[in-house]
């Protein structure tokens, strides 16, 4: 599959420009101001050149990101304001090595470097979410800021094979009382309403931050798809056609706060109550042809769907100085989600003839409680230790049930299954600024995970446990101060998840008769309680060059080794819940893979480039992934789900005179095909999303932003190919249609 990539020199030559730029305007400030050899090996002059590292014209977010020993991307509220977004995932795909999986606007699974599926990990204030939990319920006004950890840390836990994104709840204490959002507009023919509301304030001994969020909208999805079977001598033995139309109506409310209190000097205590509830009302049409084949599923379907999900959560975290420097850090966190998904669907016509009823009720419930500790300790001025202890205890139950024409299906499974989740992790960590030019740190970290899960039929229980070193350093070059490398040497793992584990079975939606064969393209689910946890070693090289007013070049190389990759093997097995042979589709490790790449990135001013008085900013980043599944035959033998590039470009342009800022960006991923395993291939199409929008500020507290995204709306193509032993193969192909969001929002501050 072919795609342009015009975007790609477009990128290098803005990088190699402003890297030039960058470069010639350093050589001519030394030569401006040249000095004798003894004194520039003097400590004399040093002392300007330190100055301008740490200088307050950086912003706040690139200051702290220079000073990271860890190698780390702070978006603060500048750029989460940016572009108006609606939803974090619109925030999120524009951030260096991020993608978000599925159709543009319809949100999806977050992946860095193209690695999804647990690879990358997801943290909110530090913590992980239950399964279910969308980042796209917040609102990006609720959030301070955004980090994104490109290798391990023991602090934050080492299960980021690909890398972390911590999300920052808003902890500003010191802005106007009242923050008000209030917007609308239309997703495609759908209307959509959104408001925020924020309010802060501090006292002598209590600082909080209140904030609301209230959304309702609906959307419209229609899809193509085609399911084509030919046997080894090529000839036709299964085509099918189905087209799919469904409307979706969704409101939500999301509500958290902090406070917090003033113990004493050094001491503190703060909560952070969180709830988050959304409701979803769905209905369908779908109408299937079968030209070639036996077996038809059906002609005709319609269907109801209504799915809600609930979560609570509140985290205190207690803050104790002792004498000496030392710090002692004690957090409590509690948390309690739900979430129901009911679909009542109708099909008539195909081989049955008759109607047909399908119910399905899938539930979860989960209660988890962690308690963690941190000792920190300064033992110089630049030179501090830490050490600390996780422990966390969930309960979860998982319920499924499931009639055709009234009658439970796999009924012998039971309709819950109960799994508790345990864990224990201790680590430490040394962070030293061994010199004005040179910082380290080393860590490690252990972690422990049993899993245990009972059902009608069976028990499954699972433990692995994983040690971690890590290990990073930075060195700021001490001829050009706004220079500095970056090396980091990790371990890291991604443990299975428990729907991987737990081995009750799901049965095809198209082939719910246990009494006949399905097919490939549609098999049977079902978990495999004896997988191994995957393990990866990783480094990291980057260099970073700060330009003037808060400008960056840079550009990282990254390596991971990675042992016991899990991937979803489909087979023809004798399942003990059907009378017949059926296809099922189980996670399996299957040995080794290795991945690479290069991320590249520029921010700066239109003037870096030449001598201009347009106030233009410029940003751009490319990402290049390579990864070879050894087990897998090639070629596109690369880990599930990731593109060869992934790209971005973007310009804001406030006009001189007027209180008008203009603002674009596009996000560019390239059609790609991968070979899942020997006899599984997906493929991709190209995804382009073009964004645009244009803030008018009345005054400094406020604005009016009209906002459209994927602008040009383009459809969405997926497909995979399954070759059989025999030879025969079946593919199946499905084009998505996406729309073009326009949304009018008011900003005010009071």
């Amino acid at each position: 599959m072919r795609s342009p990539t015009p975007f790609v020199p477009l990128w290098l030559a803005l990088a190699a420009a402003l890297s030039l730029n960058g470069l010639a305007r350093a050589q001519a400030g030394a030569a401006a101001a040249p000095a004798p050899a003894a004194q520039a090996s003097a400590p004399a002059p040093a002392a300007p050149q330190r100055v301008e590292i740490t200088g307050s014209n950086l912003p706040d977010n690139q200051d702290e990101r220079r000073r990271a020993t860890a190698s780390r991307i702070v978006v603060g509220r500048e750029e989460l304001d940016r572009m108006g977004d609606g939803s974090l995932g619109e925030v999120l795909k524009r951030l260096p090595g991020v993608t978000i999986g599925g159709p543009p606007g319809r949100g999806g699974q977050i992946r860095m470097r193209g690695m999804g599926g647990g690879y990358t990990q997801i943290l909110l204030d530090g913590q992980r979410m239950p399964p279910g939990f969308s980042l796209d319920s917040i609102a990006p006004e609720q959030i301070e800021r955004i980090e994104i950890l490109r290798a391990p840390v023991a602090e934050y836990g080492t299960r980021a094979i690909a890398g972390t994104i911590n999300v920052i709840m808003r902890s500003d204490f010191k802005r106007k009382t009242n923050e008000l959002r209030v917007g609308g507009g239309a997703d495609g023919d759908r209307p959509q309403l959104g408001a925020t509301w924020t309010y802060n304030g501090q006292t002598e001994d209590l600082g909080y931050n209140l904030a609301t969020t209230l959304f309702k909208g609906g959307q419209t999805s229609d899809s193509d798809t085609r399911t084509l079977g030919r046997d080894a001598g090529g000839a036709t033995t299964l085509d099918q056609q189905q087209r799919t139309e469904s409307h979706t109506q969704r409101q939500g409310l999301f509500a958290n706060g902090r406070l917090q209190f003033k113990l004493g000097p050094g001491n503190s205590l703060d909560l952070q109550p969180f709830f988050n509830t959304v409701r979803s009302l769905g209905s369908g049409h779908d109408a299937l042809t079968q030209s070639v084949g036996a077996n038809q599923p059906y002609a005709l379907a319609d269907w109801q769907s209504r799915s809600d999900w609930q979560m609570a959560r509140l985290n205190s975290t207690w803050l104790a100085g002792t004498t000496g420097g030392g710090r002692l850090q004690l957090r409590l966190n509690s948390m309690l989600s739900t979430s129901s998904s009911v679909t009542d669907r109708f099909e008539s016509g195909g081989s049955a003839g008759a109607g047909r009823q399908k119910f399905d009720d899938v539930h979860q419930r989960e209660l988890s409680l962690d308690l963690n500790g941190k000792f920190s300790q300064l033992l110089a001025d630049r030179h501090s230790v830490s050490a600390g202890w996780e422990l966390q205890d969930s309960q979860r139950t998982d319920g499924h049930v499931s009639r055709l024409n009234g009658v439970a299906t796999l009924a012998e499974f039971g309709e819950d299954i109960q799994a508790r989740i345990q864990r224990v992790a201790l680590y430490a960590q040394d962070e030293w600024d061994w010199s004005p030019t040179f910082s380290f740190y080393v860590g490690a970290r252990w972690e422990a995970i049993a899993t245990a899960s009972d059902s009608a039929l069976d028990q499954v229980r699972n433990r692995s446990a994983v040690f971690t070193p890590l290990a990073h350093m930075v060195w700021k070059l001490p001829d050009s101060p706004r220079d500095q490398l970056r090396l980091s040497l990790t371990r890291s793992y991604r443990s299975p998840n428990t729907n991987q584990l737990i081995a009750r079975p799901t049965v095809s939606p198209l082939y719910p008769d246990l009494d006949q064969p399905n097919q490939p393209t549609s098999p049977d689910r079902a978990g495999n309680p004896a997988l191994l946890p995957e393990l990866a070693t990783g480094l990291e090289l980057g260099v970073e060059h700060y330009l003037d007013a808060g400008g960056i070049l840079g550009a990282n190389v990254f390596l991971r080794k990675i042992d016991n990759l899990i991937r979803t093997v489909r087979g023809l097995e004798t399942a003990n819940w059907a009378s017949v042979p059926r296809w099922v589709a189980r996670p399996r490790n299957i040995g080794t893979a290795d991945a690479a790449g290069l991320e590249l990135e520029a921010k700066g001013r239109l003037s870096d480039l030449w001598a201009t008085d347009l106030p233009v900013s410029l940003r751009a980043n490319l990402t290049l992934m390579w990864s070879r599944v050894d087990q897998v035959m090639g070629p596109n033998n690369r880990l599930e789900g990731q593109p060869p590039y992934t790209a971005n470009l973007g310009a804001d342009w406030p006009l001189k005179g007027l209180p008008l800022t203009f603002g674009a960006s596009l996000n560019f991923t390239p059609g790609f095909a991968l070979q899942q395993i020997d006899s599984q291939t997906y493929r991709q199409g190209v995804k382009s999303v073009v964004d645009g929008y244009a803030l008018w500020r009345f005054s400094p507290d406020a604005s009016a932003r009209l906002t459209l995204s994927n602008a040009g709306a383009r459809r969405y193509d997926t497909g995979n190919t399954t070759t059989l032993a025999d030879g025969s193969n079946q593919s199946i192909d499905n084009s998505a249609r996406s729309t073009t969001t326009v949304n009018l929002r008011a900003e005010l501050r009071f």
